[in-house]
Protein backbone atom coordinates (compact mmCIF):
# COMPACT_ATOMS: atom_id res chain seq x y z
CA UNK A 1 0.00 0.00 0.00
CA UNK A 2 2.86 2.21 0.90
CA UNK A 3 4.18 2.03 -2.99
CA UNK A 4 0.40 2.56 -3.81
CA UNK A 5 0.34 5.98 -2.03
CA UNK A 6 3.86 7.50 -2.95
CA UNK A 7 2.74 7.30 -6.73
CA UNK A 8 -0.71 9.05 -6.07
CA UNK A 9 0.88 11.88 -4.37
CA UNK A 10 3.52 11.89 -6.99
CA UNK A 11 0.76 12.08 -9.46
CA UNK A 12 -0.96 14.75 -7.91
CA UNK A 13 1.44 16.89 -7.85
CA UNK A 14 2.08 16.58 -11.32
CA UNK A 15 -1.35 17.23 -12.30
CA UNK A 16 -0.67 20.17 -11.23
CA UNK A 17 1.95 20.88 -13.36
CA UNK A 18 -0.32 19.59 -16.84
CA UNK A 19 0.76 20.74 -20.20
CA UNK A 20 0.21 19.46 -23.93
CA UNK A 21 2.30 16.70 -24.39
CA UNK A 22 4.47 16.15 -27.36
CA UNK A 23 5.12 12.75 -28.64
CA UNK A 24 8.43 12.10 -28.13
CA UNK A 25 11.15 12.44 -31.41
CA UNK A 26 11.22 10.23 -33.61
CA UNK A 27 8.12 8.69 -32.58
CA UNK A 28 5.24 7.97 -35.70
CA UNK A 29 1.87 10.36 -35.48
CA UNK A 30 -0.40 7.64 -34.89
CA UNK A 31 1.12 8.29 -31.06
CA UNK A 32 -0.82 11.16 -30.64
CA UNK A 33 -4.05 8.96 -30.71
CA UNK A 34 -1.89 6.52 -28.44
CA UNK A 35 -1.45 9.17 -25.75
CA UNK A 36 -5.31 10.75 -25.62
CA UNK A 37 -6.51 7.20 -25.40
CA UNK A 38 -4.26 6.70 -22.39
CA UNK A 39 -5.27 10.86 -20.78
CA UNK A 40 -8.58 9.22 -21.15
CA UNK A 41 -7.95 6.27 -18.84
CA UNK A 42 -5.95 8.44 -16.76
CA UNK A 43 -4.33 5.81 -15.03
CA UNK A 44 -2.92 2.28 -14.99
CA UNK A 45 -1.85 -0.61 -12.61
CA UNK A 46 1.61 -2.31 -12.30
CA UNK A 47 2.49 -5.82 -11.26
CA UNK A 48 6.47 -5.46 -10.04
CA UNK A 49 9.34 -6.93 -8.07
CA UNK A 50 11.80 -3.87 -7.96
CA UNK A 51 11.40 -2.03 -4.39
CA UNK A 52 9.40 1.15 -4.88
CA UNK A 53 12.58 3.42 -3.84
CA UNK A 54 13.86 2.49 -7.10
CA UNK A 55 11.11 3.87 -9.15
CA UNK A 56 10.65 7.23 -7.53
CA UNK A 57 12.23 9.37 -10.22
CA UNK A 58 11.37 6.99 -12.97
CA UNK A 59 7.04 8.03 -11.81
CA UNK A 60 7.75 11.49 -11.85
CA UNK A 61 9.45 11.90 -14.86
CA UNK A 62 6.71 10.35 -16.27
CA UNK A 63 4.13 12.26 -14.87
CA UNK A 64 6.01 15.36 -15.74
CA UNK A 65 5.81 13.87 -19.38
CA UNK A 66 2.16 12.78 -19.16
CA UNK A 67 0.37 14.81 -16.67
CA UNK A 68 -2.70 13.18 -14.87
CA UNK A 69 -2.01 9.77 -16.26
CA UNK A 70 -1.80 7.55 -11.94
CA UNK A 71 0.46 4.89 -11.69
CA UNK A 72 -0.50 2.43 -8.91
CA UNK A 73 2.69 0.07 -8.19
CA UNK A 74 2.07 -2.63 -6.37
CA UNK A 75 5.35 -4.09 -5.01
CA UNK A 76 5.17 -8.19 -4.83
CA UNK A 77 7.30 -11.04 -5.00
CA UNK A 78 7.99 -12.63 -8.23
CA UNK A 79 5.71 -15.92 -7.01
CA UNK A 80 2.67 -13.58 -5.81
CA UNK A 81 2.93 -11.56 -9.59
CA UNK A 82 2.22 -14.45 -11.10
CA UNK A 83 0.00 -16.22 -8.89
CA UNK A 84 -2.21 -13.11 -8.43
CA UNK A 85 -2.46 -12.07 -12.63
CA UNK A 86 -3.76 -15.89 -13.51
CA UNK A 87 -6.18 -15.89 -10.91
CA UNK A 88 -7.36 -12.42 -11.53
CA UNK A 89 -7.47 -13.12 -15.03
CA UNK A 90 -9.09 -16.03 -14.91
CA UNK A 91 -11.62 -14.89 -12.76
CA UNK A 92 -12.05 -11.90 -15.24
CA UNK A 93 -11.24 -9.36 -12.17
CA UNK A 94 -9.44 -6.34 -13.23
CA UNK A 95 -5.40 -6.73 -12.66
CA UNK A 96 -2.24 -5.69 -13.81
CA UNK A 97 -1.91 -3.80 -16.76
CA UNK A 98 1.83 -3.94 -16.85
CA UNK A 99 3.39 -7.11 -15.54
CA UNK A 100 7.37 -6.26 -14.54
CA UNK A 101 9.29 -8.92 -12.88
CA UNK A 102 13.44 -10.39 -12.62
CA UNK A 103 11.58 -13.96 -12.52
CA UNK A 104 12.53 -14.45 -16.17
CA UNK A 105 11.38 -17.81 -16.68
CA UNK A 106 7.98 -16.84 -14.91
CA UNK A 107 7.66 -13.71 -16.87
CA UNK A 108 8.37 -16.44 -20.41
CA UNK A 109 6.17 -18.46 -19.39
CA UNK A 110 3.00 -16.09 -18.55
CA UNK A 111 3.81 -14.80 -22.14
CA UNK A 112 3.67 -18.23 -23.64
CA UNK A 113 0.60 -18.92 -21.99
CA UNK A 114 -1.35 -16.38 -22.90
CA UNK A 115 -1.28 -13.86 -20.39
CA UNK A 116 0.30 -10.97 -22.64
CA UNK A 117 -0.55 -9.10 -25.70
CA UNK A 118 2.09 -7.99 -28.31
CA UNK A 119 3.06 -4.51 -29.00
CA UNK A 120 6.05 -3.06 -30.98
CA UNK A 121 7.56 -0.35 -29.04
CA UNK A 122 9.20 2.54 -31.50
CA UNK A 123 12.08 2.13 -28.77
CA UNK A 124 12.39 -1.82 -30.15
CA UNK A 125 15.12 -1.24 -32.77
CA UNK A 126 17.97 0.91 -29.78
CA UNK A 127 17.36 -2.53 -27.76
CA UNK A 128 19.32 -5.42 -28.07
CA UNK A 129 18.07 -8.59 -30.11
CA UNK A 130 18.43 -10.94 -27.12
CA UNK A 131 16.34 -8.43 -25.00
CA UNK A 132 12.83 -8.80 -26.80
CA UNK A 133 10.78 -11.94 -27.64
CA UNK A 134 7.90 -12.16 -29.70
CA UNK A 135 7.06 -8.14 -29.66
CA UNK A 136 5.77 -9.07 -26.44
CA UNK A 137 9.00 -9.67 -23.52
CA UNK A 138 10.57 -6.71 -22.90
CA UNK A 139 14.16 -7.35 -21.09
CA UNK A 140 14.22 -3.91 -18.97
CA UNK A 141 17.49 -4.14 -17.05
CA UNK A 142 20.91 -5.26 -17.30
CA UNK A 143 21.84 -6.59 -14.09
CA UNK A 144 24.66 -8.39 -12.80
CA UNK A 145 24.79 -11.44 -10.58
CA UNK A 146 27.64 -11.16 -7.98
CA UNK A 147 29.53 -12.66 -4.70
CA UNK A 148 29.01 -10.07 -1.45
CA UNK A 149 31.42 -10.57 1.49
CA UNK A 150 31.74 -8.65 4.66
CA UNK A 151 34.93 -6.36 4.36
CA UNK A 152 36.17 -7.17 8.24
CA UNK A 153 35.75 -10.71 7.75
CA UNK A 154 37.32 -11.02 4.47
CA UNK A 155 40.03 -8.03 3.12
CA UNK A 156 39.08 -6.76 -0.09
CA UNK A 157 42.63 -8.00 -1.23
CA UNK A 158 41.86 -11.94 0.19
CA UNK A 159 38.18 -11.80 -1.38
CA UNK A 160 38.36 -14.22 -4.38
CA UNK A 161 37.89 -12.32 -7.71
CA UNK A 162 36.94 -15.53 -9.99
CA UNK A 163 34.21 -18.57 -9.19
CA UNK A 164 37.36 -20.73 -8.89
CA UNK A 165 39.52 -18.99 -6.72
CA UNK A 166 36.17 -18.61 -4.61
CA UNK A 167 35.66 -22.77 -5.00
CA UNK A 168 39.73 -22.93 -3.60
CA UNK A 169 39.25 -20.68 -0.46
CA UNK A 170 36.17 -22.34 0.64
CA UNK A 171 37.55 -25.59 0.39
CA UNK A 172 41.08 -24.31 2.00
CA UNK A 173 39.48 -22.59 4.84
CA UNK A 174 36.42 -24.88 4.84
CA UNK A 175 35.80 -24.36 9.28
CA UNK A 176 36.21 -20.76 9.21
CA UNK A 177 33.16 -20.42 6.60
CA UNK A 178 31.00 -23.09 8.23
CA UNK A 179 28.11 -21.29 8.68
CA UNK A 180 29.40 -18.02 7.39
CA UNK A 181 28.08 -18.36 3.27
CA UNK A 182 24.33 -17.68 2.21
CA UNK A 183 22.73 -17.94 -0.81
CA UNK A 184 19.17 -18.51 -2.47
CA UNK A 185 17.13 -21.64 -1.98
CA UNK A 186 16.44 -22.94 -5.26
CA UNK A 187 13.60 -24.78 -3.92
CA UNK A 188 12.07 -21.21 -2.46
CA UNK A 189 13.08 -18.98 -5.03
CA UNK A 190 12.20 -18.84 -8.64
CA UNK A 191 15.21 -16.56 -9.64
CA UNK A 192 17.71 -18.60 -7.01
CA UNK A 193 17.07 -21.53 -9.28
CA UNK A 194 17.77 -19.79 -12.54
CA UNK A 195 21.04 -18.36 -10.71
CA UNK A 196 22.13 -21.95 -10.49
CA UNK A 197 21.32 -23.54 -13.39
CA UNK A 198 22.68 -21.21 -15.58
CA UNK A 199 25.71 -21.44 -13.77
CA UNK A 200 25.50 -25.04 -14.34
CA UNK A 201 24.96 -24.67 -18.20
CA UNK A 202 27.80 -22.10 -18.14
CA UNK A 203 30.22 -24.39 -16.72
CA UNK A 204 30.50 -27.96 -15.40
CA UNK A 205 33.03 -26.79 -13.06
CA UNK A 206 29.75 -25.24 -11.46
CA UNK A 207 29.23 -28.29 -9.45
CA UNK A 208 32.88 -27.91 -7.44
CA UNK A 209 31.98 -24.57 -6.32
CA UNK A 210 29.08 -25.86 -5.43
CA UNK A 211 30.51 -28.93 -3.52
CA UNK A 212 32.76 -26.01 -1.89
CA UNK A 213 29.68 -23.94 -0.51
CA UNK A 214 27.32 -27.66 0.46
CA UNK A 215 30.61 -28.41 2.74
CA UNK A 216 30.09 -25.04 4.46
CA UNK A 217 26.67 -25.89 5.62
CA UNK A 218 25.15 -22.61 3.71
CA UNK A 219 22.67 -20.49 5.42
CA UNK A 220 19.78 -20.74 2.24
CA UNK A 221 17.36 -18.05 1.79
CA UNK A 222 13.56 -17.00 -0.67
CA UNK A 223 15.51 -13.55 -1.52
CA UNK A 224 18.39 -10.75 -1.51
CA UNK A 225 17.30 -9.03 1.58
CA UNK A 226 18.03 -10.90 4.30
CA UNK A 227 21.32 -12.28 2.36
CA UNK A 228 22.63 -8.70 2.51
CA UNK A 229 21.55 -7.64 5.37
CA UNK A 230 23.24 -11.19 7.14
CA UNK A 231 26.46 -10.20 5.48
CA UNK A 232 26.89 -6.32 6.22
CA UNK A 233 25.54 -7.42 10.45
CA UNK A 234 29.09 -10.09 9.83
CA UNK A 235 26.27 -13.29 10.77
CA UNK A 236 27.56 -14.36 7.11
CA UNK A 237 30.87 -13.55 5.50
CA UNK A 238 29.92 -14.67 1.70
CA UNK A 239 26.64 -14.14 -0.10
CA UNK A 240 26.85 -15.87 -3.59
CA UNK A 241 24.87 -15.36 -6.42
CA UNK A 242 22.59 -11.76 -5.54
CA UNK A 243 21.33 -9.79 -7.67
CA UNK A 244 24.72 -7.47 -7.81
CA UNK A 245 23.32 -4.44 -8.95
CA UNK A 246 21.10 -3.88 -5.42
CA UNK A 247 24.30 -5.05 -3.68
CA UNK A 248 26.59 -2.48 -5.05
CA UNK A 249 24.32 0.35 -4.51
CA UNK A 250 23.63 -0.77 -0.67
CA UNK A 251 27.35 -0.92 -0.56
CA UNK A 252 27.82 2.84 -1.62
CA UNK A 253 25.92 3.24 1.74
CA UNK A 254 27.36 0.43 3.90
CA UNK A 255 31.56 -0.23 4.24
CA UNK A 256 31.23 -2.80 5.49
CA UNK A 257 29.93 -4.68 2.25
CA UNK A 258 32.35 -5.55 -0.68
CA UNK A 259 30.54 -7.10 -4.21
CA UNK A 260 32.95 -8.83 -6.49
CA UNK A 261 31.39 -9.59 -10.44
CA UNK A 262 33.23 -12.47 -10.97
CA UNK A 263 35.98 -12.06 -13.90
CA UNK A 264 35.80 -15.83 -15.26
CA UNK A 265 31.88 -14.80 -16.14
CA UNK A 266 29.11 -13.11 -14.51
CA UNK A 267 25.78 -13.46 -15.25
CA UNK A 268 23.50 -11.16 -16.78
CA UNK A 269 19.79 -10.87 -15.92
CA UNK A 270 17.09 -8.68 -17.00
CA UNK A 271 13.56 -7.75 -15.39
CA UNK A 272 11.26 -8.89 -18.40
CA UNK A 273 8.17 -6.17 -18.63
CA UNK A 274 4.61 -7.16 -20.60
CA UNK A 275 1.19 -5.82 -21.11
CA UNK A 276 -1.50 -7.66 -20.33
CA UNK A 277 -3.51 -9.56 -22.05
CA UNK A 278 -6.45 -8.26 -20.28
CA UNK A 279 -5.50 -4.79 -19.29
CA UNK A 280 -7.67 -2.38 -18.85
CA UNK A 281 -5.67 0.86 -19.48
CA UNK A 282 -3.62 -0.98 -22.62
CA UNK A 283 -2.82 2.45 -23.78
CA UNK A 284 -1.19 3.70 -20.61
CA UNK A 285 1.00 0.80 -20.77
CA UNK A 286 1.97 1.32 -23.88
CA UNK A 287 3.16 4.63 -22.35
CA UNK A 288 4.64 3.58 -19.06
CA UNK A 289 6.72 0.61 -21.53
CA UNK A 290 8.09 3.01 -23.54
CA UNK A 291 9.08 5.79 -20.94
CA UNK A 292 11.07 2.38 -19.55
CA UNK A 293 12.60 1.60 -22.52
CA UNK A 294 13.36 5.16 -23.73
CA UNK A 295 16.80 6.90 -23.06
CA UNK A 296 14.84 9.61 -20.59
CA UNK A 297 13.71 6.50 -18.44
CA UNK A 298 16.85 4.16 -18.83
CA UNK A 299 18.66 7.17 -17.74
CA UNK A 300 16.68 7.13 -14.56
CA UNK A 301 16.67 3.43 -13.73
CA UNK A 302 20.75 4.09 -14.27
CA UNK A 303 20.83 6.36 -11.69
CA UNK A 304 19.62 4.16 -8.91
CA UNK A 305 20.39 0.40 -8.86
CA UNK A 306 18.80 -0.59 -12.26
CA UNK A 307 21.89 -1.22 -14.72
CA UNK A 308 19.84 -0.40 -17.93
CA UNK A 309 19.49 -2.69 -20.81
CA UNK A 310 19.93 -0.45 -23.65
CA UNK A 311 24.13 0.25 -24.57
CA UNK A 312 23.28 4.14 -25.94
CA UNK A 313 23.03 4.81 -22.18
CA UNK A 314 26.00 5.81 -20.29
CA UNK A 315 26.24 3.38 -17.37
CA UNK A 316 28.55 0.63 -15.92
CA UNK A 317 29.08 -1.88 -17.99
CA UNK A 318 30.80 -5.66 -18.46
CA UNK A 319 33.13 -6.15 -20.81
CA UNK A 320 31.71 -9.14 -23.63
CA UNK A 321 33.72 -11.88 -22.56
CA UNK A 322 32.43 -11.18 -18.73
CA UNK A 323 28.81 -10.89 -19.15
CA UNK A 324 27.00 -14.20 -19.54
CA UNK A 325 22.73 -12.44 -20.62
CA UNK A 326 20.26 -14.86 -19.73
CA UNK A 327 17.94 -14.36 -23.45
CA UNK A 328 14.71 -13.42 -23.15
CA UNK A 329 12.95 -16.27 -24.90
CA UNK A 330 11.08 -19.80 -24.71
CA UNK A 331 14.39 -21.82 -23.89
CA UNK A 332 13.65 -20.39 -20.30
CA UNK A 333 10.41 -22.35 -20.19
CA UNK A 334 13.37 -25.63 -19.57
CA UNK A 335 13.84 -24.35 -16.19
CA UNK A 336 9.68 -24.30 -15.43
CA UNK A 337 9.83 -28.19 -16.60
CA UNK A 338 8.58 -30.59 -14.13
CA UNK A 339 10.79 -33.14 -14.43
CA UNK A 340 13.95 -30.77 -15.34
CA UNK A 341 12.79 -29.28 -11.88
CA UNK A 342 12.44 -32.12 -9.88
CA UNK A 343 15.70 -33.71 -11.09
CA UNK A 344 18.11 -30.16 -10.59
CA UNK A 345 16.70 -30.54 -7.06
CA UNK A 346 17.15 -33.91 -6.18
CA UNK A 347 20.89 -32.99 -7.39
CA UNK A 348 21.38 -30.00 -5.32
CA UNK A 349 19.86 -31.50 -2.32
CA UNK A 350 22.35 -34.32 -3.23
CA UNK A 351 25.50 -31.62 -3.22
CA UNK A 352 24.19 -30.25 0.31
CA UNK A 353 23.74 -33.67 1.62
CA UNK A 354 27.55 -34.84 0.59
CA UNK A 355 25.94 -37.46 -1.88
CA UNK A 356 27.79 -38.10 -5.07
CA UNK A 357 25.24 -37.14 -8.01
CA UNK A 358 25.32 -37.77 -11.47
Amino acid sequence: MRSILFLMVAWLVAAGEAHAQQRPAGYPRSYDALIATARAERGLTIYGNADSAELVGVVAAFHRAYPGIAVRYADLGSIDIYRRLVSETRAKRPSADLVWSSAMALQVKLINDGYAQSYASPEKPALPPQAVWKNMGYGVTAEPIGIVYNRRLIPDARMPRSHAALEAMLRQRRSAFTGKVTTFDPARSNVGYLYLAQDMAITRDSRGLLRAIAATKPVLQANTEPMLAAVAAGKQAIAYNVIGSYALEQAKRDPRLGVVLPSDYTIVTSRIAFIARDARAPASARLFLDFLLSRRGQSLLAARSLWPVRPDVPARRLSATQARPIRVGPQLLVHLDRITCQRFLRDWQAILAGAPTP
